[in-house]
């Protein structure tokens, strides 16, 4: 169902869009696209019932109109005609007349009763009646039902108070009502089988009413009407052999249901609805959905219902602002949308190629890239190798050189649909050693990816050093870990894969399949850009984490292989961590107090390092930590006790600095050491 496009097969203005990091931050793109679409849906709906409640009311007023007629020749029937007892009147006038006339003494009854006193109407004039009202009362009900039926349709779509956004989610929870409720069921289905069963109804009296005045115009009127409603019968079994013949009606959906009802369980049905359950329902009303389940339903009714390229890449990209794996199984267990779905991933490329312009290639790849870590991202975020039923041959058949993003559109790609391609080429094998073009052709783009954003996410940054740990052919991919290093719920997993990361790029195995230096460069750039952000900045990276980010980075200068670039980089980091530091217990000092975990945090950076250089005499790093840490340290010392949480935090301090002075002694040893 086209929605938005006015002319979706041209190339020079169409765009494929980045996907946002949140869902829905697209700038409105996407929930445009979904407004026409379900204003689109329910002016359809709408529109339809509407015109077939009209004809309902007018061809209920027209037969209620033909069976008040034979009524008003019935209804008198069940009563004694008045003509009956003037006949027995004049009749014994007529006798008493007689009688006088011809002089005779004959007695002459004056007392019998009148025919109307013993009338009783005959059984099949009662029966007749019977069922000619029972007619009417199906019309007028039907009728009343389709008045009120417009009534809902006027409330459906009245428009609610707020801005759009507060307009879409109401009229979604309308949507959804209708749906819970089924009206269009009720009005679709059951108002016209009312009217169907009144006319059943009233051709069944009319053969009973002809055949009590006359049996062979019953025989006459009756063949026709049992051929028709043979044929009627007939036409909604057909229905159920074959579920696209077109003669549907509501008896056919009925014969369709109960074939439906018979296969429910219905033993988990009534022990999934207990009898507490529905008590609170009775007595709270149902709940209404939440913002979340409403996303996901807009998302599934754009990609199962419409046809419009825009609508559906918009859709698509928005999949990526879906992090929560709850959120992702509500999407994913829809059958409709898997196979949907499918089918654009399959044919996304082909699809894309029918665009007019030059430019149709470029953008059938571009995609064809955002489909593949579409997919990539739903497999990942529920954990599709073990728990989801995800086909994973479809991801295969697409080509690594297809999804790679460009270089010179790396900039402006998001953060999700990087994270999202990176881990896609993985997925060309399973469980098994990846192709050594393939491998190279990822370590060529880990270069680009790992510059690719300005900004500091950590989840991108735990991809990347995912990427990077498992470049080497001659161990397996551990694709185990996939899951954990592409969602990184927590910052602790990232930093345990930035470690492997690291002793993979300062090894002998990495150096021939990728630039090593260049890529450890781009990930040190991105540890500096996390290690400056400020407190109010990010409420996941804690100074913890930072210190957690350094301490795996001084291993790295150990290394010889490691360029001088990226000796400094390390450097650089340190000091915007001491500064970092310095930063946040100068703000607890002013503002509230200082914790012990800020004496804490460096005392264990410190204890590492003096492990380090202990071990390798040839460390010669300690000088420049000292030229970091020792003026956050002195004024860190000059506070007094008040400034301290507790006592536990000033002995701590006095510890340290105890601790400090032992350090600063081994560092005058070391580079006395050193001169000699």
């Amino acid at each position: 169902m086209a929605t938005l496009n006015p002319n979706p097969l041209d190339a020079h203005v169409f765009k494929i869009p980045d996907p946002p990091e949140e869902f829905g931050q697209d700038g409105g793109k996407f929930y445009r696209c979904y407004d026409a679409l379900a204003n689109e849906l329910d002016d359809d709906m709408v529109s339809g019932l509407k015109d077939q409640l009209n004809g309902l009311l007018i061809f209920a007023a027209l037969f209620a109109g033909i069976n008040t007629a034979f009524l008003a020749f019935t209804l008198p029937l069940l009563s004694a005609d008045s003509s009956d007892d003037t006949n027995a009147l004049l009749a014994q006038n007529n006798a008493l007349l007689t009688q006088l006339v011809t002089g005779r003494n004959d007695s002459v009854p004056i007392t019998s009763p009148l025919p109307s006193a013993g009338f009783s109407a005959p059984h099949d004039i009662v029966i007749i009646n019977a069922l000619f009202a029972l007619s009417l009362a199906f019309a007028i009900i039907s009728s009343f039902l389709a008045v009120l039926g417009c009534q809902w349709l006027v409330y459906y779509r009245k428009r609610s108070g707020g801005g759009p956004d507060s307009q879409r989610w109401e009229q979604l929870r309308r949507y959804l009502g209708a749906e819970r409720w089924r009206l269009q069921t009720i009005l679709d289905d059951v108002l016209p089988s009312l009217l169907q069963i009144g006319l059943i109804i009233f051709c069944l009296s009319l053969i009973l009413y002809l055949r009590h005045l006359s049996p062979t115009i019953a025989v006459i009127v009756g063949v026709p009407m049992y051929v028709g409603l043979a044929f009627f019968i007939g036409s909604a079994l057909c229905t159920i052999w074959d579920k696209y013949c077109p003669f549907h009606s509501p008896l056919s959906h009925m014969l369709l249901g109960v074939r439906t009802i018979k296969r429910l369980k219905w033993r988990g049905l009534i022990s999934a609805h207990t009898i507490k359950r529905w008590f609170r329902l009775l007595t709270h009303g149902r709940g209404e959905e939440s913002l979340e389940t409403l996303q996901i339903i807009t998302l599934r009714r754009a990609i199962c219902t419409s046809d419009d390229p825009a609508t559906l890449l918009y859709a698509t990209a928005n999949i990526l602002g879906i992090s929560n794996p709850s959120q992702m199984e509500q999407l994913w267990r829809d059958s409709d949308f898997q196979e949907r779905f499918r089918d654009q991933f399959e044919n996304s490329y082909a699809r894309m190629l029918q665009l007019r312009g030059r430019d149709q290639i470029d953008i059938a790849v571009a995609a064809r890239r955002l489909y593949c870590g579409v997919a990539t991202h739903i497999m990942l975020v529920l954990d599709s190798h073990r728990r989801s039923t995800y086909d994973l041959t479809l991801v295969h058949t697409a080509k690594e050189a297809t999804i790679s993003a460009p270089q010179e559109g790396l900039s402006e790609c998001s953060a999700g649909l990087v994270r999202a391609t990176l881990r896609f080429p993985t997925h060309q094998v399973d469980r098994s050693n990846l192709p050594d073009e393939a491998v190279k052709n990822i370590g060529g783009h880990l270069i680009k990816y790992s510059d690719s954003d300005p900004d500091p996410d950590w989840r991108l940054f735990s991809v990347i050093m995912w990427a990077v740990f498992n470049l080497n052919t001659v161990q397996r991919l551990k694709m185990e870990s996939a899951p954990q290093s592409y969602g990184c719920r927590d910052v602790e997993t990232m930093i345990q894969t930035l470690d492997k990361a690291f002793k993979t790029l300062t090894g002998l195995e990495c150096s021939s399949l990728v630039d090593c230096d260049g890529v450890l460069m781009n990930i040190l750039k991105g540890v500096r850009q996390i290690i400056v952000v400020n407190r109010d900045q990010s409420h996941i990276i804690t100074l913890q984490h930072k210190f957690a980010l350094l301490e795996i980075c001084e291993p790295v200068l150990r290394s010889l292989r490691v360029s001088d670039g990226a000796r400094q980089a390390i450097r650089n980091i340190r000091v915007d961590l001491a500064k970092a530091w310095q930063r946040e217990f100068t703000f607890r000092a002013t503002h509230t107090t200082i914790p012990a975990r800020f004496v804490d945090m460096l005392k264990n950076y410190l204890a590492g390092l003096r492990t380090i250089y202990q071990a390798d005499p040839g460390y010669h790093e300690c000088l420049d930590v000292l030229r970091a840490f020792s003026p956050p340290i002195r004024q860190l010392f000059s506070y007094d006790p008040s400034t301290w949480a507790n006592r536990d935090g000033w002995r701590k301090r006095i510890a340290f600095h105890k601790y400090f002075n032992a350090f600063v002694f081994d560092i005058d040893e070391l580079s006395g050491r050193i001169q000699v």
